[in-house]
């Protein structure tokens, strides 16, 4: 009896802590900062764009359709 009692109870503690998690109001403007942007760095863009290039043998890959087959 006591052992069921206390699973129910460490049950309910456990769900009851999770239900705090997410990002508050207050705290979205740390997300909307420049450096914390996925593309804030030009110069990593420039070398993944190169990379992207010279494998796919294609330009501008990332916005335009085509492949590096010359298929549009």
């Amino acid at each position: 009896m006591i052992k069921t009692v206390l699973t129910v109870c460490l049950t309910c503690f456990s769900l009851v802590g999770c239900s705090s998690l997410g990002v508050q109001p207050w705290e979205r403007d740390q997300f909307a900062r420049e450096d914390m942007a996925v593309d804030n760095d030009k110069m990593d863009l420039t070398i993944n764009d190169h990379i992207y290039f010279s494998k796919e043998g294609t330009s501008g890959g990332r916005a335009l359709a085509g492949g590096g087959c010359g298929c549009n």
